[in-house]
């Protein structure tokens, strides 16, 4: 039996990779690039895909013309990227940094934060300065696009414990929910021929008013919630919370 550590381990990433990160969600990501409005930026816009893990949205926003820069903490997920762009001839800069730390201000027109990357730190003033970091790294008129599953989503889909099969190996996922909503933990069991890999992971989880107030605390203005990358409200018929803002100044 192994253990692995939270977000911030390689080796989770490595282990559950598969479950992570299936095909069908790099076909998913192209999709969403050709048919979503709030994806759809003009060529040459420079993005920053910031927690870009394997290079799921990085590689197909190049190949669309896109100026983009993949930025990530995990050597093992940025090497993933680099190999898959060299497969299909895209140009992307990728950077291993910290999303709290990375600096390069006013060098985007777009930033990215895909399939809830965002809420991973043990202290929520560090989520808070992720946002800055993001609002710093964006040019004036620059927009952000923050994806992730809202807690009035989460809320619904709990419980019960979920059972994923790839081949032969299972993963059950357990969530649990921590302190009056502000957290929630997922303890993960991966099995594996006869290795069983065990990981629990715990991050901050917040409703589209929680979040519409942090953003505009980290000097957002325009800010706009949506459920889904269709454009959809966001109401009780939601997929994602997906946050759009720009910097205004």
């Amino acid at each position: 039996m192994a253990r692995t550590g939270g977000f911030q381990d390689d080796d989770f990433w490595t282990e559950f990779y598969d479950f992570l990160f299936p095909e069908q969600r790099y076909t998913q990501a192209e999709e969403l690039l050709h048919t979503s409005p709030l994806l759809s930026f003009p060529a040459g816009a420079r993005v920053l895909d910031l927690c870009c893990g394997p290079g799921v949205f990085t590689v197909p926003l190049a190949d669309r013309g896109c100026d983009v820069t993949g930025v990530d903490l995990s050597p093992a997920m940025l090497d993933r990227a680099r190999k898959r762009s060299a497969g299909t001839g895209a140009q992307v800069r990728y950077v291993q940094a910290d999303a709290r730390e990375y600096e390069a201000p006013g060098a985007f027109d777009v930033v990215l934060s895909m399939f809830t990357s965002f809420g991973y730190f043990e202290d929520p003033a560090d989520n808070a300065r992720v946002l800055r970091t993001m609002h710093s790294c964006l040019a004036p008129g620059g927009t952000l696009v923050l994806d992730l599953a809202g807690k009035e989503l989460l809320a619904r889909r709990v419980t019960p414990p979920k059972v994923v099969q790839r081949g032969e190996d299972l993963m059950v996922q357990t969530d649990t929910v921590l302190d009056d909503w502000a957290r929630l933990r997922s303890d993960w069991v991966l099995v594996r021929g006869d290795q069983v890999t065990r990981a629990t992971l715990v991050w901050f989880v917040y409703s589209a008013v929680e979040l519409r107030r942090m953003v505009e605390e980290a000097g957002f203005g325009r800010v706009e919630i949506f459920g889904g990358f269709d454009g959809r409200p966001y109401d009780e018929n939601a997929e994602r919370l997906v946050l759009r803002a720009v910097r205004e100044v």
